[in-house]
């Protein structure tokens, strides 16, 4: 009963992470194995879907960056000449402003289907934060600390995976 009321959030929250539906399995499979190790404390506990939620998040983490070449961040690759100010100032309105388009020319039923599959594309330095910051609920504290980066980075690399999704979606959109 346990692992059915909890296993769809589990491998949800893996899938965004990891991209993988091989590799979001084996990290329910581990959640599950350490919640039977701690089951005694976590049957009574009210807060057992955070707990899961915590630990596959961690886990998905760990996978990524042991399994991971290197991380490329986006804000690695800018120019010396731009700052993270340039890219805030101009750029943040423009990303929401898209997003706030595209999502309005979608219908409910496909956009959720547009957004999982434009996610899956995106490279990891663009998804992983993204999904932290809208999926997990998690601000750019703690993004940063998970990922060990500066805040500004993970503000940067938000920005530009928000803008990498809205082309893509904008691309899907243009096919169909």
């Amino acid at each position: 009963m346990f692992m059915r009321d909890y296993q769809d959030m589990v491998f949800a929250s893996a899938r965004r992470l990891t991209a993988s539906d091989a590799t979001a399995q084996d990290i329910t499979q581990d959640v599950f194995l350490k919640a039977w190790e701690h089951f005694d404390n976590l049957r009574a506990r009210v807060g057992a879907g955070g707990w899961l939620k915590t630990v596959t998040l961690r886990l998905s983490l760990n996978h990524l960056s042991r399994y991971r070449r290197r991380w490329r961040f986006f804000s690695e690759l800018l120019p010396a000449t731009t700052s993270d100010d340039d890219v805030a100032d101009g750029e943040v309105q423009f990303a929401v402003a898209t997003l706030d388009t595209v999502f309005a020319q979608l219908a409910d039923a496909q956009r959720d289907e547009r957004v999982r599959a434009a996610l899956t594309r995106l490279p990891d330095a663009q998804r992983i934060p993204l999904v932290l910051f809208h999926y997990e609920e998690q601000s750019y504290q703690q993004i940063a600390e998970d990922l060990d980066v500066s805040v500004a980075k993970v503000k940067t690399d938000i920005l530009r995976g928000r803008l990498a999704l809205a082309k893509r979606l904008q691309e899907s959109g243009n096919e169909s």
